[in-house]
């Protein structure tokens, strides 16, 4: 019986290491085939790429949207790349937004290695990008973040004062919804990619609207709350119904209706007051 204990011990902390070090092949998923352009839905982009300070290049496209339009910048989920995200640049064109979405490091067409701190950077040099080359005022870009993306769009809110932050399908922390899905180990102490939402939204100074399916099966929506509890005022919350993945096209009309409103009370854009069906 001792050397059986001795044996599942062993074994336990043998599958503990191995979830701390190999975090990242359980949270990025990237795919570096692109599947489509926007022009394959009718829409005009420019492609962008950007050489970070180490020396690797990001890419992704600026599609441009109505005059005097808000610009968001689109910070994806862990999984794919830009050209999977094809129906939520569409709903952007539709509510005339110009869109700046980028692939991470290690997706796509983007060069180097997934990370947390990387996709932090990452996203830093997409700010740039806009503010700096396109001259683009801070207090004209939404920043939006799906899923593993609002970490990223948080982390950002943080460090600059954008015109509005939008947290779709996030979560509270990489903690947190670890120990929903490996309650069996300790994952407070082996978590070390953390995108801990919870702990930075309270310092952003921005509207912010969070955006959370009642269905969502991989993310309850429960994190969505507590998100939105967390946040500073002014803020909104947009329930949608739908799949994780899905939810903002399954929510159809009130979702693009729910962006519509949260963009047009930013002030200053046309873009924004007309969610076509």
């Amino acid at each position: 019986m001792l050397k059986l204990l001795l044996l599942g011990t062993a074994i336990y902390a043998m599958l503990c290491l191995a979830v701390f070090v190999f975090q990242p092949r359980l949270v990025y998923f990237p795919m570096k085939a692109m599947a489509a352009t926007p022009a394959a839905i009718g829409l005009s982009y420019e492609d962008v790429l950007l050489t970070s300070g180490i020396g690797t290049s990001l890419h992704g496209w600026y599609l441009p949207g109505r005059e005097n339009a808000h610009t968001l910048l689109f910070l994806h989920g862990n999984a794919g790349n830009i050209s999977h995200r094809l129906d939520s640049l569409r709903t952007f064109n539709q509510l005339g937004l110009n869109v700046l979405i980028i692939d991470y490091s290690g997706f796509g067409q983007s060069s180097g290695t997934p990370g947390e701190q990387q996709s932090y950077d990452d996203a830093l040099l997409a700010w740039q990008y806009l503010t700096e080359t396109r001259g683009v005022a801070p207090g004209r870009i939404v920043v939006f973040g799906r899923s593993l993306g609002g970490g990223v769009a948080t982390w950002l809110a943080t460090r600059k004062t954008p015109a509005g932050l939008i947290l779709e399908s996030s979560f509270t922390s990489v903690a947190d919804l670890a120990r929903k899905y490996y309650p069996m180990f300790p994952m407070r102490w082996l978590v070390r990619i953390r995108y801990d939402n919870a702990a930075r939204l309270p310092d952003v100074d921005c509207p912010v609207l969070i955006a959370h399916s009642r269905d969502d099966e991989l993310v309850p929506i429960s994190h969505g709350r507590e998100l939105f509890a967390l946040a500073r005022d002014p803020k909104s919350f947009l329930e949608m119904n739908g799949s994780h993945n899905a939810g903002f096209m399954q929510s159809g009309h009130a979702y693009r209706a729910g962006l519509a409103r949260f963009i047009a009370g930013l002030g200053g854009s046309q873009a924004s007051s007309i969610a076509k069906p």
